[in-house]
């Protein structure tokens, strides 16, 4: 406990010293970590993900919330049993401060590595800033990964395999993560995609990213033909987190979220949707 308060009162000072984004209150609620499917857990916020994958040799956790998020996923772990000092390699899944504002504070508690999209690295080195879409909005603690990923990479700790897939769009790095767990003796195929919303982004004629509706594009399709049973998510509406505690809560006996086709309905709805906004944007004219 009494570590905990310190890791509080040092988020607190950094947020004094610098003019970081401060997080949306809403979205960084506490809720009880939970284990997913086989050596799944989540450890995040209310509405802002994160995921600790566990094996036998130290652990994965992806994702790190906002500055504010980093004591309540460190809470969690404790929570669930694990060992903060145990996590062995930090991964992202994108430079947005909702998802690594923590990362900073996270990395001074672990000798964990930091793995990244080689897309992404630069704006993590910059704390956010200059993000095409955003500017310098929102900032965060800058890091510095130890390694940078390609397309298609793995990692593997303790027999267990991430794999990392380049899925732009959202971001340049934006970094999708597959995985496979064991869950009552069926070998199950977890998918945790990278953001495929486009907030207001210019996706017709932007100097910025000119390639972003192709990259986007393109990205949906690789993500249809991912094979999926688990899908998970970055914030809690992409993958219905609430509701499907409240339905596991009321039905035990039945995982609520080993359901593959509700990953196919959210990225046709991501599709459609940045479809419907590029052509807005031209006018009402199709491509």
């Amino acid at each position: 406990m009494m570590r905990f308060c310190l890791m509080v009162v040092a988020v607190g000072a950094l947020l004094a010293q610098a003019q970081f984004a401060p997080a949306v209150a809403e979205w960084n609620r506490v809720i009880e970590p939970f284990r997913v499917a086989g050596n799944v857990y989540y450890v995040g916020v209310a509405d802002v993900s994160a995921f600790l994958i566990t094996t036998p040799k130290g652990h994965f956790l992806l994702d790190a919330g906002f500055i504010e998020s980093a004591p309540i996923i460190e809470s969690n772990i404790a929570k669930l049993g694990f060992k903060m000092s145990d996590v062995k390699m930090l991964l992202i899944s994108h430079a947005h401060y909702d998802h690594v504002a923590g990362m900073a504070a996270i990395m001074k508690r672990t000798a964990a590595q930091l793995w990244a999209m080689e897309q992404e690295r630069g704006q993590l080195l910059r704390g956010g800033k200059g993000d095409f879409a955003f500017g310098d909005k929102y900032p965060f603690p800058p890091v510095t990964p130890t390694h940078t990923l390609h397309d298609g990479e793995t990692l593997n700790l303790g027999g267990v395999t991430m794999t990392a897939h380049l899925t732009p769009g959202h971001t340049r790095g934006c970094t999708t993560w597959t995985t496979a767990v064991n869950e009552g003796g069926k070998r199950l195929n977890v998918v945790i995609p990278c953001s495929i919303s486009a907030p207001g982004y210019q996706l017709i004629g932007n100097t910025k990213y000119p390639e972003i509706l192709d990259d986007y594009e393109r990205s949906f399709a690789k993500l249809l033909a991912m094979p999926c049973d688990i899908h998970l998510s970055l914030h809690s509406w992409d993958f219905d987190l609430h509701k499907k505690l409240k339905a596991w809560r009321e039905n035990p006996a039945v995982n609520p979220f080993i359901d593959g086709q509700a990953f196919v309905q959210y990225v046709e709805r991501g599709r459609a949707a940045a479809r419907a906004s590029a052509a807005k944007q031209r006018g009402g004219k199709s491509r």
